[in-house]
């Protein structure tokens, strides 16, 4: 059994993947070029949002998309204490000072009643992550926002297609940015990003700034984060099978929560009231997390604990000088929180297989 199987889902589009790299192939189209331009407008058009920038991976989305919403020295951003590294570390490279917060005690994401007294005269925005295929709760965000007159940057690297109150997520911000990192929900064969807007200004800024401030007419010191005409290629197919695939995703995770309900001390994903979730990740909650891995893995399951302690607890950010008292909720989940295998292809006796081993090990066969 496999964490995720890429080569499972690869195998089930092989004849239009080979047909799309073999055209790009045959046109040398693979820096830019209208395999690129076709999928920024069918991204676009699939989010709901008038623009789409695509770049060279989703760090880079988030550090340009700063850029764009002139993010100046010393300016303060807020983000989630629940995060991979990127959505902080862009806050640092783009000038900024990054201010952690606390999370949600049921959803994993940023708690927006915490989000108030982290704002000082020198906040610029807020960082909303819509972590592991879970929309945050953008309603008291945009408020916060709106009463302060901050930008919201949504980062949408693992929740592509997610629905919060009817609306999808990275059409609610200023801007969003994606990931299509391989293991992603719609995942390139390699890195790659995009950043989503409605607004011309930034949209043109970020297509700017993203190609060395202009090709053949530099009006800006810029980077260098182009998507390439494969990753393009690969994506446009891929994104055809997308409501297909996140509709999977989710009937695997309802396998999952029945199968699990009433097992050991197991607390299954909960789902915010008005959203959906797509389940990049299908993350468990248990006091015995440790233990339950090592049972698991020694029978070849693989699990991974997205992520093992909250951000501002990293050495990289000693110098903000936090504590585990700080976020409370953030630092009891990363004791608990456990990501079982899901993704479209897994089967329901693949589930059947993680399941009865987490039953025998609450059984009292592994249970310490």
């Amino acid at each position: 059994m496999q964490f995720v199987d890429l080569y499972a889902q690869y195998l089930s589009i092989k004849p239009e993947i080979d047909q799309e790299m073999a055209a790009v192939i045959a046109e040398s189209a693979f820096v830019r070029g209208p395999y690129v331009d076709r999928f920024e407008q069918e991204f676009a058009e699939k989010v709901g949002t008038k623009h789409c920038v695509s770049c060279a991976n989703g760090t880079d989305a988030i550090y340009v998309a700063m850029k764009a919403l002139g993010l100046r020295p010393g300016d303060e951003v807020i983000t989630t204490a629940n995060s991979w590294i990127a959505t902080s570390e862009t806050i640092t490279q783009a000038g900024g000072r990054v201010v952690f917060c606390d999370t949600e005690s049921d959803f994993f994401n940023i708690d927006p009643v915490a989000i108030e007294s982290k704002i000082t005269n020198r906040t610029r925005g807020i960082i909303p992550v819509h972590l592991y295929g879970q929309p945050a709760d953008m309603d008291p965000i945009l408020e916060i926002a709106k009463r302060h007159n901050l930008w919201v940057i949504e980062d949408c690297a693992q929740a592509h297609l997610a629905v919060y109150k009817g609306r999808t997520v990275g059409t609610m911000g200023d801007a969003a940015t994606f990931s299509f990192y391989p293991g992603k929900n719609l995942g390139a064969m390699g890195d790659a990003g995009a950043l989503v807007t409605s607004r011309d200004d930034i949209a043109e800024f970020s297509a700017l700034y993203a190609r060395h401030g202009g090709k053949g007419n530099h009006v800006m010191e810029g980077i260098n984060s182009r998507l390439d005409g494969l990753h393009a290629a690969i994506l446009s197919v891929k994104l055809r099978h997308l409501d297909q695939w996140t509709a999977a995703r989710q009937s695997r995770a309802a396998v999952y929560d029945r199968l699990l309900q009433g097992v050991g001390d197991i607390i299954t994903p909960a789902v915010r009231s008005g959203g959906s979730h797509v389940y990049h990740l299908y993350v468990i909650r248990t006091k015995h997390r440790d233990s339950l891995r090592d049972w698991l893995g020694a029978r070849s399951i693989p699990t991974v604990i997205n992520y093992p302690r909250p951000l501002p607890l990293y050495q990289a950010y000693d110098y903000l000088g936090h504590t585990a008292a700080d976020f409370p909720v953030a630092v009891s989940h990363a004791d608990e929180i456990l990501s079982l295998p899901i993704y479209p292809e897994l089967s329901d006796s693949e589930i059947g297989t993680v399941v009865t081993a987490i039953r025998a090990f609450f059984s009292g066969i592994g249970a310490p």
